[in-house]
């Protein structure tokens, strides 16, 4: 077997790496991912990318077809990764999110590969405050990473079918420790305010509701979409991945950490403008079709895996939203030195 994995040098390929080299001893893993973080690793001895048999370096708005000769399934994870990001560069977003992941989808399908999980995202519900989101709820985007995941289940369906499965998977909010970590998430902030500085700011007013789900329990779903066939959902698949217990208000995020790191303040902005990114989300038909991949990793874990995670790194910056952690201040670094031009391709300066 052979499987693709593209942005997999980010927060979420080195660990869907990992579980795909162990459910799939013998396969031929092939990584291919633009660079921006590689650079982003957690003090190992080795990196991440040995347990594959080859990595490519390149954008994936410009995919050999080439690459595709052989390869069974996909896994697509390359993406601009959060709303910053989305809201600074949004033809950008656009154009890799959307445009190229559907692009790519059509090579797949026209190269003979069977499947092609795409990994979508629970916000786009967008402003749901009301009840659980199912997978028949409508949709309401509210930002420009969050349009592109739609646009990209929309273009998606018509590809499936003739041998050509298609898994799009709703992800809950991430969260926990990986080897290239990322603190621009709502509960690895926290935790790593309440390590640095034993204080956690919560920018919103604590309110808004958030489904979780550690890294760990993303790369197990994505092993069990690998191995999807038709029977298990039809030949084109949108579903939450995550699960009804990981359901939380952000202010409850915040007094978990707490409860595990002792002595830390809570600071809300109690005059926060609202945050209109607000959602529950029922988890059912994922708990229905994928059985023995539920996520296994609850809030507690992931809060003492980050924390953890955080001491090997001796980590102690304050001031860390503006570091190299923090994936818009990483692109809009490698922008000032020249190394990526305006609409993010690698540039003169390398």
């Amino acid at each position: 077997m052979k499987i693709l994995i593209t942005g997999n040098m980010g927060y979420v390929g080195p660990g869907v790496v990992r579980q795909l080299r162990a459910a799939y001893p013998d396969a031929e893993l092939v990584g291919y991912d633009a660079g921006f973080f590689a650079g982003s690793t957690m003090p190992h001895d080795t990196l991440p990318e040995l347990a594959l048999n080859q990595q490519y370096f390149a954008d994936v708005r410009r995919f050999p077809d080439s690459i595709l000769a052989g390869v069974d399934a996909i896994v697509h994870l390359a993406a601009i990764s959060n709303d910053p990001m989305g809201n600074l560069y949004e033809e950008t977003t656009l154009e890799i999110n959307h445009r190229a992941s559907v692009e790519l989808a059509r090579k797949a399908r026209q190269a003979g590969v069977r499947s092609f999980v795409f990994a979508s995202s629970c916000s786009i519900y967008g402003a749901a405050d009301d009840h659980a989101r199912t997978e028949e709820s409508q949709l309401n985007p509210l930002t420009a990473y969050a349009r592109s995941k739609v646009y990209t289940e929309r273009d998606l369906q018509p590809l499936a079918g003739n041998g050509f499965t298609v898994t799009c998977l709703r992800f809950a909010t991430a969260c926990g420790i990986s080897d290239r970590l990322r603190l621009d998430l709502v509960l690895n902030d926290f935790v790593a305010g309440a390590v640095a500085s034993r204080k956690i700011s919560i920018l919103s007013d604590g309110t808004p509701w958030r489904p979780l789900i550690n890294v760990r329990d993303m790369a197990r779903a994505i092993e069990w979409a690998v191995g999807r066939t038709p029977a298990r959902g039809g030949d084109f698949l949108a579903v939450n991945a995550g699960c009804d217990a990981g359901n939380y208000q952000v202010r409850e995020l915040a007094e978990a950490v707490a409860r595990v790191i002792p002595g830390v303040e809570v600071q809300i902005n109690e005059n926060a403008q609202p945050d209109r990114r607000s959602y529950r989300v029922d988890f059912g038909l994922f708990r229905q079709l994928a059985p023995d991949h539920q996520p296994i990793h609850d809030l507690t874990d992931s809060i003492i895996g980050l924390r953890d995670g955080l001491a090997a790194l001796e980590f102690n910056d304050p001031n860390f939203r503006s570091s190299r952690f923090m994936r818009l201040v990483q692109l809009n670094h490698l922008r000032e030195k020249g190394c990526l031009t305006e609409n993010l391709q690698w540039g003169s300066a390398l």
